[in-house]
């Protein structure tokens, strides 16, 4: 990593790696005086009280959580997996498979139950059919993004994927990929070395990194832009509402398919800097100029106060609903035409 100094904060990136071509100045991803990664916009609160607070609190849908039968629809086909043409396809939560350029990319994968969290929706497909992978990628270090059983799986089935994901968490995936696969870690408007059809960047996200009590902000988390065989795909990964999301509507002025969450944002006062509500998600949505939104981070893990099914209730009811794709988990969405299959 090549370390900038600039004001009260050093800048940090990945030296082998370029930037995008940006319309405004960057000087690099920021950390701060103890070496941890810090937004740039607005800054992370690691405030116990506050953590206190929400738990101690009431929560007013509590009854109606308890109550909540609605569950996602699961589409039960993995022929995208034999298929050849370019696609996107929502495996739950923020896991999807993409297929654009020709090269098969598998996004955030977390395949199976988590520490004390069990799954709320089965995965589509069996987790021993994701193999013939070109690319994994991991947006950061949260347990439910970055699964240690998952990866170590499909590092073990797919021995020649490389793994994309942002400064420092490369050191943790080695622990995870025994086979010696390439893994390219990048700072924010960093662009990885790809097959030549095919672009990704690694972008910047509001949100926070820990994987241990002790290892707060050590590690990069970000988002993804996603361009091939003529589109261009924005997964937001994990992220409050900021500035970054009109900023990727200029520095990528085509975007097809915005994917982001809704989910997990209750109660507001303590959720709202890590996870964007479903009115949050639509001004984001808005703001990035996207042609399309596909709502993720919702109905697979039981993460927050919210009911279950209340994320997409709440989006049902905002506007653009003509622009909203609602996947069901497993069904094939086709980049040709745009069709669900």
């Amino acid at each position: 990593m090549a370390d900038k100094v600039g004001g009260s904060k050093e800048y940090i990136d990945n030296p082998d790696l370029s930037y995008v071509d940006l319309p405004f100045e960057w000087k690099g991803t920021p950390v701060d005086h103890r070496g941890r990664f810090v937004n740039h916009e607005h800054p992370f609160i690691n405030s116990f009280r506050e953590l206190i607070k929400w738990q101690l609190m009431r929560n007013p849908q509590k009854e109606e959580k308890i109550k909540d039968a609605w569950r996602l629809e699961i589409f039960r086909d993995d022929s995208f997996l034999e298929d050849k043409a370019d696609c996107i396809v929502w495996l739950g939560h923020a896991s999807f498979f993409i297929r654009i350029g020709g090269q098969s990319i598998l996004v955030d994968p977390v395949l199976f139950d988590l520490p004390l969290i069990k799954r709320c929706s089965k995965l589509p497909v069996s987790p021993d059919r994701l193999r013939g992978l070109d690319y994994i990628l991991v947006s950061h270090d949260h347990r439910d993004h970055c699964d240690a059983k998952s990866l170590k799986l499909l590092a073990e089935n797919n021995p020649t994927a490389t793994f994309l994901t942002g400064l420092r968490l490369d050191a943790l995936l080695k622990t995870f990929t025994t086979t010696g696969q390439e893994i390219q870690a990048a700072g924010w408007y960093q662009e990885y070395h790809t097959d030549e059809s095919i672009r990704i960047c690694y972008v910047p996200s509001r949100h926070w990194g820990r994987r241990y009590w002790s290892d707060t902000n050590c590690n990069l988390w970000g988002g993804f832009v996603i361009q091939g065989g003529g589109k261009t795909i924005y997964f937001g990964g994990d992220s409050g509402y900021g500035s970054h999301f009109g900023d990727m509507g200029k520095i990528f002025p085509s975007i097809d398919y915005f994917i982001g969450g809704i989910g997990a944002y209750k109660p507001e006062f303590f959720m709202g800097q890590s996870h964007t509500s479903p009115t949050d998600a639509v001004q984001a949505f808005e703001d990035t100029r996207a042609k399309w939104m596909i709502p993720m981070h919702y109905g697979t893990f039981d993460l927050s106060d919210e009911p279950l099914g209340d994320p997409v209730r709440v989006l049902k009811k905002a506007r653009r609903q003509e622009r909203f794709l609602y996947l069901r988990t497993g069904e094939t969405l086709r980049l040709s035409d745009g069709l669900l299959i």
